[in-house]
């Protein structure tokens, strides 16, 4: 699937060639073609710029077809297409400047408070560990009236709490509202306004009546604005005019509603009236999953990427994916240097996160999940086929080697290298390393597995 700007720039290169070879009219081509591009995708529609009006209209209807099929030829999607011209987008440019400009002129409260129009649910990673979030915040978004209503998402820092905000607040204007007033902010934010609205730096409006024309709250991390005594009573009447007026208000925390020391208990009363959602922390194939669509976003190319290199970064980072995302942009600063390499190896990935917190200590730590993620791609699986239940053979040869090694260079006690793979009694994993031991005095293939995997383990 095309994704990043570099795809996307060679997939429409590629597509005016074959373009130019349909047409055979080099004249019509240079005239309505030359000079276009690709300059967004939105799912699977492209937007395209036209170079002027005339080449809009006749790229938009005469050749939309021929664009179309061109396009789902080279790429296995169902693209559909929308054409526009320079002229339009310059305007659009214009008009979004313009609007911007207004909005701060109105909002003479939280003048930077804009929902970022790049945190959506389309480029939000959905996993077992966040699924009840993101379909509660996607059923707000995608509903209007009363129900869920605070809808209050809950986690520790760095889990997608933000950018679940922000996609509310892009899904409302693009869907259902576009003219509605959406406001971000963070309870900071809000204690920084009130201070200046009490020490009269606010004169032309009150911070009440600011609220009044508010149609979506989206409020981060609401736990700084427990202990301010003053500050509570003005949020608690502008949270209660607006569920009275039935505007829709979304709040997160780091932590649920009753768990929030010093907050008021009629705030906590009236957060857990609505819908209470916790993101837990990803598992490692939900953080590689992760890890992946931040690589895409990037301009990297995950094919570069070895997969005991993703796995062992998703395991180290998995609790922040702020962190993951850290990690991502160290490797993408040390790619740069390294554009000859064929692949990132895990010598290269751990070279790049070295400068982040813990990474000299990652570099040198040897742990169950790394020697696991170092057989699964020695023999082309994926770790969690390895710890799976699959007994296929060359996956039960790969989960016994695993066990093996783990409890020659870790010494793990046999229960707990059970409980890595999928929960195994002691006397299982015991019969497989036996298994092991035993088979290794009479087969070469097999200790010449051995030798390469224990070489890439003190590497």
């Amino acid at each position: 699937m095309v994704t990043t700007i570099t795809e996307i720039t060679r997939l429409w290169e590629k597509s005016l060639k074959r373009i130019q070879q349909k047409l055979n009219d080099d004249r019509s081509f240079d005239y309505f073609f030359a000079n276009s591009y690709i300059y967004e995708k939105r799912g699977s529609n492209l937007i395209i710029v036209a170079p002027n009006l005339v080449a809009k209209a006749v790229l938009g209807e005469k050749y939309r077809q021929l664009i179309i099929d061109v396009l789902n030829e080279l790429e296995d999607e169902d693209f559909d297409i929308q054409v526009i011209s320079n002229e339009d987008l310059n305007k659009q440019r214009e008009d979004k400047k313009t609007a911007e400009v207004i909005l701060k002129k109105e909002n003479e409260y939280f003048t930077d408070a804009l929902v970022k129009p790049e945190l959506r649910f389309s480029n939000f990673v959905v996993g077992d560990f966040n699924k009840e979030a993101h379909q509660a915040a996607l059923f707000v978004a995608k509903n209007g009236g009363t129900m869920f209503n605070p809808l209050f998402i809950y986690s520790h820092p760095g889990l997608g709490k933000t950018h679940l905000l922000h996609a509310i607040g892009n899904e409302i204007k693009d869907t259902r509202m576009p003219n509605a007033k959406i406001l971000y902010i963070t309870a900071n934010d809000f204690v920084e306004e009130y201070i200046k609205f009490v020490k009269a730096e606010k004169d032309s409006q009150s911070l009440k009546s600011f609220f009044k024309d508010v149609d979506v709250l989206l409020l981060d991390d609401i736990q700084f604005l427990a202990g301010k005594v003053k500050t509570e009573e003005m949020f608690f009447y502008i949270y209660q005019d607006m569920i009275n007026k039935g505007k829709r208000i979304i709040i997160t925390s780091d932590r649920q509603p009753n768990e929030i020391s010093n907050l008021e208990s009629r705030l906590v009363s009236r957060f857990t009236q609505g819908l209470t959602v916790k993101i837990n922390e990803p598992d490692i194939d939900a953080s590689v999953e992760i890890l992946k669509q931040k690589i895409s976003n990037s301009g990297l190319t995950i094919e570069k990427f070895d997969s005991n290199v993703l796995y062992f970064l998703a395991e180290k980072f998995s609790k922040d994916v702020r962190e993951l995302e850290g990690a991502v942009n160290a490797l993408a600063f040390s790619c740069l240097n390294l554009l000859d390499e064929e692949k990132i190896t895990m010598d290269v990935a751990i070279k790049a996160v070295s400068s982040i917190k813990g990474g000299k200590k990652i570099a040198t730590q040897l742990s169950e999940q790394k020697i696991v993620n170092i057989v699964a791609d020695y023999y082309n699986l994926t770790p969690s086929q390895i710890t799976g239940k699959d007994r296929s053979g060359q996956i039960v040869l790969a989960r016994h080697l695993a066990m093996y090694l783990i409890r020659k260079h870790l010494d793990v006690p046999l229960k707990k290298v059970g409980e890595l793979f999928g929960g195994k009694d002691h006397t299982t994993v015991m019969s497989a390393i036996t298994k092991v031991d035993k088979e290794l005095k009479t087969n070469p293939q097999l200790q010449s597995a051995l030798n390469d995997l224990e070489k890439k383990i003190k590497e």
